[in-house]
Parts: C-alpha cells; structure tokens; sequence
C-alpha cells in the first residue's frame, strides 16, 4: 500500500543499466494480472536501442523522457497471437469488433499497471506516456505490428535520478459513489477542484497560457476539441486498418 500511495512519475534517470532477467521478471509479473478468459490479450515491445528511441520519440510528441529512459516498454493490445491460435486448431476466430478490442484493451491495461507496480518495487522508476494511441499508426510501422494489433500505453523504465513530489489528487469523496452514481452540482465541483486550482503551478499553468481558469487550459490548451476529433478519426482508421472493425 505504502509503494502504490507513493507514486510519482520519473522522467529522469540514471545511466544504471537494467538487469535483463529483472527485466522479464518484471514483465512476468504482469501476465499475472486478471485477463479475459485467460486469454492474456496483449505483447510487450522493449526497446532498448537508442537509434530506434530516436525514431520514437516525435511519436511521443518529443518528450525528453521517451529518449532518456533506459528501456521503453510499448504495450500492444493483441488478438493477433490467440486468433492464430484458434486457425492453427481449426478454431474460428471473431475478433475484429469493438468488444475484443475493447477486452484486449483492458488486459493491455492491467498488465502494464502490473509491470509499473512490479518495476517500483524493485526500485525502478517509470513514466506512463498517454502518447502511443495517439500515433498508433506510425508505432505499429515503426515496430511492424500485425493486423489485429494496437499499440495502448508505453511506460519508460530505469533507476531514478530524482525524487518528485506527490501529485496532487481530487479528494477521494469525488470519486466513490454509494450503490448508484450520484452527480454533481456546481458547488460539489468547486470543493473538488479547490485544491487542484490554488497550487502555485496551476496558478503558473493559467498565468502562462492567459486564460482565466486552470479549465481553460485542458480545454483550450493541452486537449482541444480539434486535436481530440483529429486523433479520434486517426485511431478509427487505424483500428479499421488492423481489420478491429471491417
């Protein structure tokens, strides 16, 4: 509990190389998380080489950190793998709709999370990219993915060079909903959000971009409406490519 309530994301490491068999070990770990049917719906992809970083890196809109990190682990949504199983045992597969997606999504998910809980405890760092969705297209080229593949998250890997701060977090009362979900009214929202809105670099957020509410920021700013249908119609053609909707 301690580990998992200390959590903060590295984005500076050292130049301590990764042990490889910690590294599987490491990796194994999340293929025990929960999976559909056991079907454990998902691959990893470990990157090491820096040529290859180099090539990533404007995929991940040039974070620093998916350079710097020792390793990069792309987690890949996979139905690839389990439908071959399937036609190799005269089993006919039906995978290429949105709820297999939508299962081999999720076990991409709770692997990763495993492997990141997993890496901690052994005093690595990491750093969640929400980046790989978003130019799922250009990973699945540059690490040649199959159809009935989709790159999900990638977690950048190694031993820290710095100790950060906690995030802040909305209070716990925003999130649980007693037997049904109950909505907000406005002064709900405003108790949420207060202490997200006072911090000093929420204050530097909007001073920075000159807006007048740290909203506008993520609505104007870092998850425009225009960048959010530009990405959604990629991802839809991208899933219609790797044959998840035909």
């Amino acid at each position: 509990m301690e580990l998992l309530n200390k959590h903060v994301s590295i984005r500076n490491f050292s130049d301590k190389v990764v042990d490889p068999d910690l590294l599987k070990s490491i990796i194994y770990s999340g293929t025990r998380a929960s999976t559909t049917g056991n079907m454990q719906l998902y691959s990893v992809i470990i990157t090491k080489d820096s040529k290859r970083k180099e090539k990533l890196l404007p995929l991940h809109f040039n974070q620093p950190v998916a350079k710097n990190a020792p390793v990069l682990l792309t987690f890949v949504a996979d139905f690839n793998r389990f439908s071959k199983w399937c036609l190799f045992n005269e089993a006919q597969p039906g995978y290429n709709n949105l709820i297999s997606f939508t299962n081999a999504l999720i076990d991409t998910s709770l692997a990763a999370q495993n492997v990141c809980v997993a890496a901690e405890n052994n005093g690595l760092g990491i750093c969640y990219l929400g980046t790989t969705a978003y130019n799922a297209k250009e990973h699945i080229e540059l690490l040649e993915l199959p159809q009935l593949t989709f790159p999900v998250t990638t977690v950048a890997l190694g031993y820290p060079e710095e100790r950060p701060e906690l995030t802040d977090r909305i209070p716990l009362k925003g999130i649980i909903h007693d037997e049904v979900y109950k909505d907000y009214d406005k002064a709900q929202i405003d108790e949420l959000y207060a202490f997200k809105e006072s911090l000093e670099s929420s204050n530097k957020f909007v001073a920075e971009n000159n807006k007048q509410t740290l909203a506008q920021v993520f609505t104007d700013v870092r998850y425009k409406k225009d960048d959010n249908e530009f990405f959604s119609e990629k991802m839809m053609n991208t899933l219609r490519d790797q044959e998840f909707f035909v």
